[in-house]
């Protein structure tokens, strides 16, 4: 099997690579039978003279392979007919804007893997970029409190050489006695806690946290059962939360009346019911400033986030009273939001570095030899021309219904 690297042609550019130069090595030594070749590009995060230093060929057409892997999605006319890719293709929730990426993909009856269904038989994800999404949203979250309030100042999280560099530069947070809000237990929460304990900021409980006031900076880490009641009464039920989350109520503000800070790093189905709303932020008692959104969900659970931000212009001000945007930092009644909604890109080697290893340890061996239990078939969204049965569910969205 001959593997191509290719070449991130989606603007904005995305640095990050399926693999580090160093695991193209690895895989050829512990993978006899495939062949990696890499594409040239001056876009990714580790230089074409990296790869060949590690014996890994670096050529400008890779027609010649039988997969070809990639991050984001592939432009329209780079599709090579008839190959097997796997990159994110941002189709499986109809997303408007790619629908003529999966009618080129059956167009031209490539088989279509995507990484964000690669799952085992508990539907846990193989492989995926949360962690660094929460590691780079925290960051980002703290800077933006000491630019709003000047107690400190940090270097960008894309300035920064890698992961354990970003830690080194988060010993200069220092923050006043602020409460700060995380939601989430999955990848992306367990990504900005690491972030949180590496500034040396407390993790409270939440009795302790609604009801002690602190001499030192702290967070508490809510899961949906803290935030959540039965609409009809009734203890919390996880399972029933996740099938019918309309059953359920949110009790979020009480947390907002007493925290400085909050990161949303947590799932939101558009049938649960919201944070909070634009009046309960007009509330005297709403007490939140600064709202890093690393989930980023546009007109989702939090009424703040209207749209995406970017690497390059990261924060704005929202302005409850009116429902508007403002540029950062314009006023003291504003609320700071963060919505950048490609985290990982801010540290794409480490990103990289980590999606690259699931790769090589859970997904090329079912590949490569024999896919059990069928993960990678039911991670086939396309297949000689037409859709799996798994993904029938979008031919209307194919035929632009």
């Amino acid at each position: 099997m001959k593997i191509g690297l290719i070449r991130e042609g989606k603007v904005p550019p995305d640095k990050r690579v399926p693999f580090t130069p160093a695991q193209t090595e690895e895989i050829q030594q512990r993978f006899p039978e495939v062949t990696i070749v890499c594409q040239e590009s001056p876009i990714r995060c580790f230089e074409d003279k990296e790869y060949r230093d590690h014996g890994i060929s670096v050529q400008a057409d890779v027609r010649d392979c039988d997969v070809l892997m990639g991050i984001k999605e592939v432009p329209i006319d780079k599709l090579i007919d008839n190959k097997t890719y796997l990159f994110f293709s941002h189709t499986i929730k109809k997303q408007p804007y790619n629908r003529t990426l999966l009618q080129a993909v059956l167009a031209r009856r490539i088989r279509l893997i995507d990484y964000e269904v690669l799952k085992d038989k508990l539907g846990n994800r193989l492989v995926a970029f949360g962690r660094y999404a929460g590691i780079v949203g925290a960051y980002n979250g703290l800077w933006a409190y000491g630019n709003r309030y000047g107690t400190f100042s940090l270097r960008r999280a894309h300035d920064c050489f890698d992961v354990n560099d970003l830690k080194l530069e988060l010993r200069k947070v220092k923050l006043p006695p602020i409460k700060i809000i995380l939601t989430g237990a999955g990848r992306v929460g367990k990504g900005s806690m690491e972030t949180l304990d590496s500034a040396g900021i407390r993790k409270v409980g939440v009795y302790d946290f609604l009801t002690r006031k602190f001499d030192e900076p702290v967070y508490v880490q809510l899961s949906s059962a803290d935030y959540h009641a039965r609409k009809e009464g009734g203890a919390f039920n996880r399972e029933e939360f996740h099938i019918y989350p309309e059953r359920y109520t949110s009790s979020f503000t009480i947390f907002t009346q007493v925290a400085d800070m909050l990161m949303a790093g947590a799932y939101w189905n558009p049938k649960a019911p919201v944070l909070f709303t634009r009046e309960d932020m007009l509330a005297p008692e709403f007490k939140v400033s600064v709202i890093a959104d690393i989930t980023c969900d546009i007109d989702g659970s939090i009424p703040s986030t209207k749209h995406a931000t970017t690497i390059p212009d990261p924060l704005y001000d929202y302005d409850p009273a009116t429902d508007q945007l403002y540029p950062p930092f314009s006023n003291e009644k504003h609320v700071t939001v963060m919505a950048v909604d490609n985290l990982p890109c801010e540290l794409p080697r480490s990103a990289s570095e980590e999606f690259g290893q699931d790769l090589i340890n859970r997904v090329l061996p079912l590949l490569i030899h024999a896919d059990q239990d069928d993960i990678i078939k039911r991670a086939t969204i396309a297949d000689q021309g037409r859709l799996t049965d798994a993904f029938n569910y979008l031919q209307d969205y194919v035929d632009g219904k």
